[in-house]
């Protein structure tokens, strides 16, 4: 049995790379076991990729943890995903594997957020250093899309694997049944469509994009309402956007839920009739709450940006729309509120496409697969 040492976030927050690190956590594989290192940096998703002083506390209790579990436990190979393109996740990262890495025979560096090739050219030569010494030549290098940067290639990993996100089906759980869903929808008129949006809610995630789309449609006379699930980045962007709320007069068009998880996040996707994901987040990778949707039935219309764009098919299971373009995204949201035949062909294919490639099940094999390549002799199941 070959010991794997974990080193990553777990809910809460609920963000897509501390979901899918959960996920990896809970799979059967051969011959290897999972350890865990929790780091928590963060309560609120709002609070991600910020400095605060207990977070350096923190920091200094992860490489204890570190120390421990690989002399307790004999553990041999790291797992650590590396921060994307921002400054103090990146000197995060910096002081655990400058005082860890090398008590590791093998590493590997799963990179959820993407970006950290791009950080690279804005160091000045000393951080430039220690970007080498801490990144360079992993054993395995993972990223999620072959639309997003090459980071494994860049740090020169010896092994590159594509492996795409994957998680648990709620389809039956929680059936779909979108005649109710006028429930949820404060009693909207059945002929309404219901626009859905989860994620955190700030301006790369499209939020504004996605505001002005709503403009748009109120003007062609298109009858929907959008359901907002998410977390805020913060009270300034929350005052902005009601701003923008109401300079629009979308105040009865656009409804906020606030932060939701388990069965009543999955019931919004359960009562909606198209996932709508504008982002443009420059550390963007896959964006799970599109395998979320798919797995609902739902279309999708999304940005043609980094790996959104090997989970929506275009034209096939929803949408692809430039970045930050209000126009073409609100033509895409008009067309399926317009037309329930193409929505129902599309809910099918998304779905379909769920099933194939990104159920839980996959995941963890392809997972199995990366961790058997490090231990010599050994096979998949």
């Amino acid at each position: 049995m070959t010991n794997i040492l974990v080193v990553g976030q777990t809910p809460p927050p609920y963000h897509g790379q501390a979901i899918m690190i959960e996920e990896m956590l809970k799979g059967n594989y051969k011959d290897i076991r999972l350890l865990h290192v929790r780091m928590h940096f963060s309560k609120e998703t709002g609070e991600v990729g910020r400095f605060q002083l207990g977070k350096v506390f923190h920091l200094f209790f992860v490489v204890l943890k570190i120390y421990f579990y690989r002399f307790r436990f004999k553990t041999k190979v790291l797992y650590y995903p590396p921060a994307g393109p921002y400054n103090v996740p990146f000197l995060r990262d910096i002081v655990i594997l400058s005082l860890t890495r090398f008590l590791f025979k093998k590493v590997v560096f799963h990179f959820h957020a993407s970006g950290a090739s791009m950080l690279y050219e804005r160091l000045p030569g000393v951080l430039k250093f220690f970007f080498r010494k801490c990144y360079f030549y992993p054993d395995a290098g993972l990223r999620l899309s072959e639309f997003n940067p090459d980071d494994p290639g860049f740090i020169k990993a010896k092994k590159e694997w594509i492996v795409p996100n994957g998680v648990a089906d709620h389809y039956s759980a929680i059936p779909v049944k979108k005649e109710s869903s006028s429930a949820l929808a404060g009693g909207r008129p059945c002929g309404c469509c219901r626009i859905l949006y989860v994620g955190i809610l700030q301006e790369v995630k499209g939020i504004l994009v996605l505001l002005e789309a709503c403009r748009v449609l109120e003007s062609r006379g298109v009858d929907f309402k959008l359901h907002v699930v998410g977390a805020w980045e913060s009270e300034g962007f929350n005052k902005q956007v009601m701003q923008k709320i109401k300079t629009y007069k979308l105040e009865n068009r656009i409804v906020f839920e606030g932060v939701l998880s388990g069965e009543k996040k999955f019931e919004q996707y359960r009562h909606a009739d198209i996932f709508c994901y504008p982002t443009f987040h420059k550390s963007e990778t896959f964006g799970i709450v599109l395998l979320e949707a798919m797995q609902f039935s739902l279309p999708v219309v999304a940005t043609r940006w980094r790996g959104v764009q090997s989970v929506v098919k275009d034209g096939e299971t929803g949408f692809l729309v430039p970045t930050e373009d209000s126009t073409a995204l609100a033509e895409k949201l008009e067309l399926l509120a317009n037309d329930p035949v193409l929505r129902q062909k599309m809910q099918k294919k998304g779905r379909d496409l769920y099933l194939r490639e990104y159920t839980v099940e996959k995941f963890h094999r392809n997972m199995e697969a990366v961790f058997l390549s490090l231990v010599p002799g050994a096979q998949a199941k």
